[in-house]
């Protein structure tokens, strides 16, 4: 079988599956993915007519792979129509013109001038039907990620970070995909935390820094959740940090041991105490109790 009789077949199985609510597309996956494997040129594009099915099951399908296989199938097919109408004018024009001087020659060459002619207009009418996409990478979860990225980067809505955003989310996307090589839980998971930090609205230090350039995309595909939090989040981690090392230093203070407290749980009267200022100078001071026996701690105020 050919190219143009698969590419046929395929085309009217999609067009089966084009539907006002996305339905029975459960094999468009599939079906996409076959014509990436296939050397599709511009005479089968013309002939198939491939690009308008492919194009209306992306306006139709609800599953983001889908969608975003749609949308690289027809970026890729569109290098084929980077011809701009001038360059095509010069080029008809050119061949009219050799055509007419071997006309007395070969009565022929006009009809494949004429034939020339009707498949420069056909392209010219392919290349304005087809939608124009900035993405040529052909992995849907990438891509998913990459849209996931610029949206999070454009939550303020300003214009003039719409027109960068795009692309900073792209080069973020590549850093991370560069450390782990494939698009595995890892890659997913740094893919969610990048997301939710830009996002916030708490934190518009960070969104702020990479799209200034004070942080580039590299430095943050790799800083750790400490670094990408925001200062109110940096300075409770602080406090309890705080907190953390005063009850580990309480637990290694030696204190003053006693028969005279009794712990709760135990029953048992052999226990260390330690008094600490832990409230204003005019506050009496708090004792700390630790159960030599059985390790429970308390403490009276």
């Amino acid at each position: 079988m050919s190219v143009e009789d698969e590419v046929l077949k395929i085309q009217k199985k999609l067009s089966k599956m084009v539907s006002p609510d996305g339905t029975g597309q459960e094999q468009a996956l599939d079906l996409l993915r076959a014509l990436q494997t296939l050397n599709i040129d511009l005479d089968i594009l013309t002939k198939t007519r491939i690009g308008f099915t492919v194009n209306e099951l992306r306006k139709s399908s609800r599953d983001d792979e889908v969608i975003s296989l749609s949308k690289t199938l027809i970026k890729n097919w569109k290098r084929f129509l980077a011809v701009t109408p001038q360059q095509q004018s010069k080029d008809s024009s050119g061949s009219s013109s050799k055509t007419q001087s071997k006309s007395s020659n070969n009565s022929s060459s006009k009809k494949d001038s004429k034939r020339d002619d009707k498949d420069s207009k056909d392209r010219g009418k392919v290349q304005t039907s087809f939608p124009a996409y900035n993405n040529s990478m052909t992995d849907a979860i990438r891509i998913k990620c990459r849209e996931m990225l610029a949206t999070a980067l454009k939550t303020d809505n300003d214009p003039e970070v719409s027109s960068t955003a795009d692309e900073l989310a792209e080069e973020l996307e590549e850093a991370i995909y560069l450390e782990f090589k494939n698009t595995d839980m890892r890659y997913k998971n740094r893919i969610r935390s990048r997301v939710a930090n830009l996002k916030d609205v708490k934190n518009p230090t960070l969104r702020t820094n990479f799209l200034g350039g004070a942080i580039t995309a590299v430095q943050l595909a790799k800083m750790t959740p400490d670094e990408m939090a925001s200062d109110e989040m940096k300075k409770l981690r602080d406090r309890f940090v705080k907190e953390a090392i005063n009850d580990a230093q309480l637990a290694t203070v030696q204190g003053t041991e006693t028969d005279l407290l009794k712990c709760g749980k135990c029953k048992k009267r052999n226990c260390t105490y330690n008094q600490i200022q832990t409230r204003s100078a005019d506050e009496p001071m708090t004792t700390f109790v630790l159960c030599n026996e059985c390790g429970h701690r308390w403490k009276f105020c």
